[in-house]
């Protein structure tokens, strides 16, 4: 069924587009390179044919600051090699660092607390001082630092610090249990560990005390926990604490210089069939993809305040960070989304005057089936982009987003993952927005679908695929000397060319849908369904809160079994199971309609949102789930054992 529509919801104005940074950029390609182009289209494809001198256009547009220029941007493009800037000498720190002046840098929130102010100039020195104390404690290039942190200043200057050093920062929040951190940290055997004494989450506070003696105990490389006190009554561990770290009398920062591809970030995969691969993100790479997406394609510019609702664990805390570079502000929050209710979010977004609201598919269906209507109960005036990531976005989505928030609004559906540590697709302020569709393909990045055969297509669903190298693709992973993990991550699928691992389909205008991960595609009788195409007709029945589609094999094939949680007063009784065939029937195909509909307790999700398909449908077929740590709620996976309605036709 097509899902686009022929209407768009929202277009830029011609001010917005003549003010927009894609603008500038398309100006200083015409000034500097003597290079027009007619559309956007046109720009994306030189992007990705003419890829050293696209590349080079960002680092100089940006006037990326290296104290060593390089000698060519790169030699042979190879898919897994290539080497970029090579002879360049840059500091990711230094490149967050350049403003130091009195606006706001950083400004966090959270639940129940005040809210802190931190400028420019402040943050440089608390950086200096962090820095200085971190190479007191033996902390050089290429040595790992761990963040065990919640969404607070001190995490953002532990990382800065890190990072100046040369060394490699690696982060995750508190909410990780006690395997889930030993699963991500002790493959990489940090030095430093960065952590606080508890943290809130609704209305909650959780003591870290008793789970870090046992990390502390499991991590035999650390030479030092370095501990923020951020609950007030919770007891204060035996460990340096951060006020202790930042005593010292340094001023200045001799930024270490290191080539383009300097281990930066150690990110993780969700780990949610297996310990969690270890990915290697580099200096260069990272701040130039981040650059580009978040000036051109989501204009950010410096009298900006942009906001993404994130943890230290999910790869959209580095991405909101380096919005440093740009001289913006960044708004933190820490705690949940929905407490005390689903206004929280809004009301923080009216009291500092966001214009870039970061958010999830998941927090708009909340808002939405919770009735929260924030245009008209906060003044959202400042508010210039919606971006939302995790999941697909569905086209009921974008149409409450414009009913409900804003009507003259960017909303931009972005896409890509911790892999890359950046988008593949996302928004562009100078398009118009279609419902159900991401905006456009990256600049830069050269996205494909493909069938099963290996041939691309466009107007039809298959392999999100990318033919062409770019900078932010990972360094390595880590302990895999030789790159086998690397390779059988990406390529093994299709030779030389990275296999995503999403089910897409780029439309004629451009734009691109996602339907869910490709390894979750559903197959019955050799027809490939996207799980978004169900969830999307599912969950606009007003009885269910939630829902979960898996593939079970079934007599030779496969039948499609949909797990639903209810609202609360609500039973699963046969009008109700009709009422869900019938939406879905009519809303996709006769062979979307689950063969099985099952009432659960809650959806299993990952601590970055995302619905855990594939662990469910392994543990149906008792197949084993090795780390359920990686999930927010992993009591949610006892509901899926031995369920005698799966053993039924």
């Amino acid at each position: 069924m097509r899902v686009t529509m022929s209407q768009p919801l929202w277009s830029p104005t011609e001010s917005r587009v003549k003010s927009s940074n894609m603008t500038r950029y398309l100006e200083f390609l015409k000034r500097e390179n003597g290079l027009s182009f007619k559309n956007y289209e046109e720009l994306h494809q030189w992007s990705v044919t003419s890829i050293p001198d696209f590349w080079e256009s960002i680092w100089k547009f940006f006037t990326v600051k290296s104290s060593v220029p390089y000698s060519r941007v790169s030699g042979k493009l190879e898919m897994s090699g290539t080497k970029w800037f090579e002879g360049a000498r840059l500091n990711f720190a230094e490149n967050l660092l350049k403003f130091r002046d009195d606006r706001e840098a950083i400004v966090s929130c959270g639940e129940d607390r005040p809210v802190r102010r931190v400028s420019y100039r402040e943050l440089y020195h608390q950086v200096v001082r962090a820095a200085a104390g971190l190479k007191g404690l033996g902390v050089q290039r290429g040595d790992r630092v761990a963040g065990y942190m919640p969404n607070i200043v001190e995490a953002v200057v532990a990382m800065l610090a890190t990072a100046s050093l040369g060394a490699i920062w690696s982060s995750c929040s508190p909410d990780f249990g006690l395997q889930g951190v030993l699963d991500r940290f002790g493959q990489i055997e940090p030095k430093i560990l960065f952590t606080v004494d508890g943290y809130s989450y609704n209305g909650k506070r959780h003591a870290l005390a008793p789970r870090l003696e046992e990390i502390l105990k499991k991590l035999p490389s650390l030479k030092k926990v370095v501990v923020v006190s951020y609950l007030d009554d919770s007891p204060r561990v035996p460990w340096l604490a951060w006020e202790d770290l930042l005593k010292n009398n340094a001023n200045e920062i001799a930024f270490e210089q290191l080539p383009f591809d300097h281990p930066l970030y150690i990110m993780y995969s969700s780990g949610t069939t297996g310990v969690p691969k270890c990915i290697v993100h580099g200096t260069g790479g990272t701040l130039l993809q981040h650059l580009k997406e978040l000036s051109l394609h989501s204009d950010l510019k410096k009298e900006d305040r942009i906001f993404y609702f994130t943890t230290c664990g999910w790869m959209m805390w580095n991405w909101l960070v380096s919005s440093l570079s740009v001289g913006s502000t960044i708004v933190l929050y820490e705690g949940s989304p929905s407490y005390p209710d689903l206004t929280s979010l809004w009301k923080m977004a009216e009291q500092e005057k966001i214009s870039i609201f970061g958010t999830s598919p998941k927090f708009l269906a909340a808002c939405e089936k919770g009735e929260v209507k924030p245009g008209n109960h906060f003044d959202l005036s400042h508010l210039k982009a919606v971006l939302s990531t995790g999941s697909p976005l569905s086209i009921e989505n974008f149409e409450w987003v414009y009913q409900n928030i804003k009507s003259d609004l960017h909303l931009a559906s972005i896409s890509g993952g911790t892999d890359i540590i950046g988008c593949f697709m996302l928004g562009n302020p100078n398009l118009p927005v279609y419902a159900g569709e991401i905006q456009c393909r990256g600049l830069g990045m050269k996205v494909e679908c493909w069938d099963e055969s290996g041939k691309p297509r466009v107007d039809r669903k298959g392999e999100l695929v990318c033919t062409a190298p770019f900078p932010s693709m990972p360094v390595s992973f880590w302990n895999d000397p030789d790159g086998t993990k690397y390779h059988a991550a990406y390529f093994d699928y299709f030779p030389n060319v990275w296999r995503h691992g999403d089910f897409i389909e780029i439309t004629p205008r451009g734009g691109v849908i996602v339907y869910g991960r490709s390894d979750a595609t559903l197959n019955p009788g050799g027809v490939r369904i996207g799980t978004s195409e169900i969830y999307r007709q599912v969950e606009s029945i007003s009885e269910i809160k939630d829902s979960l589609v898996i593939a079970q094999k079934w007599e030779n094939d496969v039948r499609i079994v949909l797990f639903v949680v209810l609202k609360e007063g609500v039973g699963l009784d046969d009008p109700l199971q009709a009422k869900i065939r019938e939406t879905i029937r009519r809303g996709t195909t006769p062979r979307h309609v689950p063969s099985k509909i099952i009432p659960i307790r809650e959806i299993p999700y990952t601590v970055s949102g995302k619905k855990v398909e594939l662990a469910v449908t392994r543990l149906i077929h008792g197949e084993p789930v090795q780390n359920r740590e990686a999930l927010v709620n992993p009591q949610a996976l006892d509901q899926f054992q031995n369920l005698p309605a799966l053993r039924s036709n």
